[in-house]
């Protein structure tokens, strides 16, 4: 959609690492896909995306990618028992260190990026200054990822111009 901008709210976030990380500068890539979940079933719709991802970043340098669970406030004292039940889970270095945990007010994440559903997964596209470039919402189909796609190559077009 045109119109306003809209950045990616500043916020405080923790790698399954245990590393914090205050977003959007958190963020490694010049193109960032952020898939952020609000449900512990969202895991497959999330999951749906990492091989179309994969692929995408092999092919670009300055894509990353990143799963962000969003978690109410209401779940921050036991933090360290449900990341430390998803790190258990995954294991993979790389994983860990891309799934990025928000406890706190949903809101905080959901009102700047006009989030009104969140029975599915918002996928967003965010480039290095922290600005949103793309949105969609749920699981890996085939219309969504080319829209991505489109978007993905919109933003190296941006990008590309002070690169020798």
């Amino acid at each position: 959609a045109e119109g306003a901008t809209v950045k990616f709210p500043d916020l405080d976030a923790r790698t399954l690492e245990g590393l914090d990380v205050r977003l959007p500068d958190g963020f490694d890539g010049e193109r960032n896909v952020v898939m952020i979940a609000f449900r512990r079933q969202h895991q497959s719709l999330v999951d749906s995306w990492v091989p179309w991802l994969e692929e995408q970043a092999s092919a670009d340098a300055d894509l990353r990618f990143y799963e962000v669970p969003t978690i109410g406030r209401i779940w921050a004292p036991v933090r360290p028992f449900i990341d430390g039940g998803m790190a258990a889970s995954i294991r993979e270095p790389v994983v860990l260190r891309r799934t990025l945990t928000v406890y706190g007010d949903v809101d905080r994440l959901a009102g700047p990026l006009d989030i009104h559903d969140r029975s599915t997964i918002t996928v967003v596209l965010v480039d290095g200054a922290g600005v949103v470039q793309w949105r969609g919402t749920g699981g890996f189909d085939t219309a969504t990822a080319t829209e991505l796609g489109d978007a993905l190559a919109r933003a190296r077009g941006n990008s590309s111009s002070g690169s020798a």
